[in-house]
C-alpha cells in the first residue's frame, strides 16, 4: 500500500489552532464544563447565548481533541439509535426527538455563519448509498422518513448514482439535501475563539484530577490549580476515562478509523463525481467525502481495538479499493483512530446526577447535531429551562458491563459484519 504517513490526523495537520493557558491557581466561576469538544464547548455557548458567561472550560489535552475532533464531518439528523428503533423506544415522541436533532443542524450553520467560523463547509447534502441488491431497503427507509420524521429525503436510481459514483458496489442511494460537512476541527476551534472573545475561560491541558461537592457547589482540581464553581457539567465522552466511576460506568469507549489521501487532482473523475458526502446501509458502513483539495476522506469499521495509524491505513485502504479498484496506487497521506462513547441504548446521555453533577455523553457514532443539542438541553437546564432535558431521562445510565461489556460489543460487531457478507 503506498503511504507517507504525517504524524498528525488529516484535521489536525490542516489548521492553525489558537492556544489556551493551562489552568493554574485559584478561581471561582458560576459553571466549570470538563471537556472541550462539541459537548463541552456547545454547552459553553447555549451558556453564553442565554447571558451565562462566568464559565470556565477545562480540556486535558487541546480543544477538539477528541471525537469531535477526529470524526467524519458529516452534519445530519439523527442519533445513534436508528430512526426506526427510535419509534420503537420513545412511540409518538419520536419525531419531535429527531426533530431536535435537524434543529441542531440548523443551529451549528448559524452559528458558523454568526461567528464566521472558517471551517471548510461543503453544503452538499449527504447519500445513503445501498450496498444491498434490494430496493425494498431504500423504499422502504424513505416512506418511514417521509411518514414518521417529517423529511422528504430523495431516492435516487442506481444509474443516476452510478454516474455519480462510479462503482459496481452500490444499488441506488437516498440523498439527504439538508445535511452538509465539515471541517470538524476547525469548527470546534471556531467555537472556542468566539467563546473567549465573549469572556468565557478555555484552559488546555488541564486534565482534571479531582471533583468533590462543596457547600456551595463543586470544587474541581487540576494539576496546578482549582476551580470553584456553583455547577459542574462533564462532557468527556470516550475520553473520561477514571473521572467519574457512575458515570464511566454507563459507556463504552469504542474506537473508529478514518484515513486522507493524497489530493487526486483530475483522478478524481474516475470514482467520484459528486460533492455530497456517502455512507451505506451496512451495520458498520464505510463513510467518505471529497475535500477542498480533491483528497478523500475515508473512515470506517467500528472496533474496541486500538490500532496504529500504519496499521489503519492499510485496513482503510482495502476498504476504499473494494469499492474503487481504480484508486489502486493512491498514497494514503494521513491515518488515525478516535474513541467515541457508546451507551447501552445508543442514546445520548443527558442529565443530572442525584449529587447535582451535570453530564452530556453517550453520542456514539452520530454526534456532530445531538453534542450540540445536548449543548441547547444543558444550557436551558442551568439557566432554568429543565423542561426539553427531561425529554432525554427517560433512557438513563444503564450499566455496560465493563470488559465483559467491550467483549460483548465486539461479538455484537463481528456478527452483525458477518450477516452483512452474507446478505451481500
Amino acid at each position: 500500500m503506498p503511504e507517507r504517513l504525517s504524524a498528525h490526523t488529516y484535521y489536525r495537520a490542516s489548521c492553525s489552532p489558537d492556544t489556551y493557558p493551562a489552568l493554574s491557581g485559584a478561581r471561582e466561576c458560576a459553571v466549570c464544563i470538563i471537556g472541550a469538544g462539541f459537548a463541552g464547548l456547545g454547552t459553553a455557548m447555549s451558556l453564553a447565548e442565554r447571558g451565562e458567561r462566568d464559565v470556565v472550560v477545562l480540556e486535558a489535552e487541546e480543544v477538539g481533541h477528541g471525537a469531535s475532533g477526529r470524526n467524519g464531518g458529516f452534519v445530519f439528523g439523527g442519533f445513534s439509535l436508528g430512526e426506526r428503533a427510535l419509534q420503537r423506544s420513545a412511540g409518538r415522541s419520536a419525531r419531535r426527538l429527531y426533530g431536535d436533532t435537524l434543529a441542531a443542524v440548523n443551529l451549528i450553520r448559524k452559528r458558523i455563519a454568526r461567528h464566521e467560523i472558517d471551517c471548510d463547509v461543503q453544503e452538499s447534502g449527504v447519500i445513503l448509498a445501498n450496498w444491498f441488491d434490494d430496493d425494498r431497503i431504500l423504499l422502504e427507509q424513505q416512506r418511514f422518513m417521509a411518514e414518521h420524521m417529517g423529511v422528504e429525503w430523495r431516492h435516487i436510481g442506481r444509474a443516476e448514482l452510478a454516474d455519480q459514483l462510479r462503482t459496481t458496489r452500490y444499488r441506488g442511494g437516498l440523498f439527504e439535501p439538508d445535511a452538509f460537512h465539515f471541517h470538524p476541527l476547525r469548527y470546534a476551534q471556531g467555537l472556542a475563539r468566539t467563546l473567549a472573545r465573549q469572556g468565557v475561560a478555555i484552559h488546555e491541558h488541564s486534565r482534571v484530577t479531582g471533583l468533590k461537592r462543596t457547600q456551595g457547589g463543586w470544587l474541581v482540581s487540576t494539576g496546578h490549580g482549582t476551580v470553584s464553581a456553583r455547577e459542574v457539567v462533564v462532557c468527556c465522552g470516550g475520553y473520561l476515562a477514571s473521572l467519574h466511576r457512575r458515570l464511566r460506568a454507563a459507556i463504552l469507549p469504542i474506537a473508529t478509523y478514518v484515513m486522507s489521501t493524497e489530493p487526486l487532482g483530475e483522478r478524481l473523475a474516475s470514482s467520484i463525481r459528486t460533492r455530497a458526502a456517502v455512507y451505506d446501509t451496512r451495520f458498520a458502513f464505510d463513510y467518505y467525502r471529497v475535500l477542498p483539495d480533491t483528497r478523500l476522506l475515508w473512515g470506517g469499521r467500528i472496533s474496541i481495538l486500538h490500532r496504529s495509524p500504519r496499521a489503519v491505513a492499510r485496513l482503510l485502504y482495502g476498504d476504499m479499493l473494494r469499492v474503487y479498484p481504480q484508486l489502486a496506487g493512491l498514497r494514503v497521506e494521513h491515518a488515525w483512530s478516535g474513541l467515541m462513547s457508546y451507551a447501552r441504548h445508543k442514546m445520548p446521555q443527558v442529565g443530572r446526577l442525584p449529587d447535582g453533577l451535570w453530564y452530556g455523553m453517550g453520542f456514539g457514532g452520530h454526534g456532530v447535531a445531538p453534542t450540540t443539542l445536548a449543548g441547547e438541553l444543558l444550557g436551558g437546564a442551568l439557566t432554568g429551562e429543565p423542561g426539553p432535558l427531561r425529554q432525554y431521562a427517560r433512557w438513563g445510565l444503564p450499566w455496560t458491563g465493563g470488559p465483559a461489556g467491550l467483549a460483548a460489543a465486539q461479538a455484537t460487531y463481528w456478527y452483525y459484519g458477518l450477516r452483512d457478507l452474507l446478505r451481500r
